[in-house]
């Protein structure tokens, strides 16, 4: 599958925005290119550098912009018409002419162009003492017997499962789980977390996310583990086309998206289950707590790395 690449320009000042509008449509994963964090990048580096690629260097002097992966699809079209209108919205606010343009700039991006760029950059992690993440194509040799692999191919979908939002879910999901206890992963991604649960010895185990595209990529990875029997995947917006109640419940999403789905786990989480959301900046840890203990949470215990936190929750 072929991606649009659409950069929305904007200012230092109108990232946030751009950003918040992007992940209320269910878009968190994106990137951003600023000359304001590049100047404080090369004003506080470390030691002196003998060179720094041009290419570098023009970050130094860019207008600011996100940019965000669409399919080539209805969905896609479908969501870059929703980025157009929540553009217009942007532009009829009083703070707008801070924001600067907010016009978007389309581009066509092979998904096989993309693929290569990055894999040279991902190998093998451990999780765990038991559980270590390997790409698909390398080659692996397992420390002991006991040890799961988990190999992944992401390709565009959000999840290799190098990031601290979800080493910290996979670490607290093995901590969490008993055989055949049931596991829903909401915005699943890659699959990487739902996958993780039934290599770990989960039961029943369900996925879904907004993007089909991610739904197929997640079916795959799990096919080349060899649970693809054991994990249902579905598209759906957060968990509100989830039936059934789970013993654990994990989300690594973002801290807006979280707030918006505390009022749903309920409904979707057996009583006395266990709820994993990850994906939280540390600055806002606090404001997810709060939401929590409003919706009747109990906090069992809370993980930081690299600026990031994931919290283990009951109700």
């Amino acid at each position: 599958m072929d991606w649009t690449q659409a950069a929305i320009y904007t200012t230092t000042q109108g990232l946030d925005p751009v950003g918040g509008m992007l992940v209320s449509l269910g878009l968190g994963c994106y990137e951003i290119e600023d000359a304001e964090d590049f100047k404080d990048f090369l004003a506080h580096k470390y030691g002196n550098w003998d060179y720094i690629d041009e290419n570098l260097l023009g970050l130094a002097a860019c207008e600011s912009c996100i940019k965000v992966y669409l399919p080539q699809n209805a969905q896609g079209a479908e969501q870059l018409s929703q980025i157009r209108e929540g553009l217009a919205r942007l532009r009829g606010m009083e703070e707008s002419p801070a924001w600067g343009r907010l016009e978007v700039q389309l581009q066509n991006v092979s998904e096989e162009d993309w693929s290569t760029s990055w894999k040279k950059y991902y190998h093998p992690i451990q999780v765990s003492d038991r559980l270590t993440i390997c790409p698909s194509w390398e080659e692996y040799e397992k420390k002991s017997p006991d040890e799961i692999v988990l190999r992944m191919d992401p390709g565009m979908a959000f999840g290799t499962g190098t990031h601290d939002t979800t080493l910290l879910c996979l670490r607290a999901l093995q901590a969490a789980l008993t055989p055949e206890k049931s596991v829903l992963d909401v915005g699943t991604g890659s699959g990487i977390l739902a996958i993780g649960a039934a290599l770990l010895g989960a039961g029943e185990v369900y996925g879904c996310d907004i993007d089909e595209n991610s739904v197929r990529i997640a079916g795959e990875n799990a096919a080349l583990n060899g649970v693809g029997e054991r994990i249902t995947f579905r598209q759906g917006d957060l968990a509100r086309d989830v039936d059934g109640q789970y013993d654990v419940v994990t989300a690594n999403i973002v801290a807006d998206i979280i707030l918006r789905l505390i009022d749903d786990i309920p409904r979707v989480m057996k009583p006395g289950g266990t709820f994993i959301a990850s994906g939280i900046i540390e600055e806002r840890e606090d404001e997810i707590l709060q939401k929590l203990a409003a919706s009747g949470f109990s906090v069992l215990d809370c993980r930081r790395s690299g600026g990031w936190s994931a919290i283990v929750s009951t109700r």
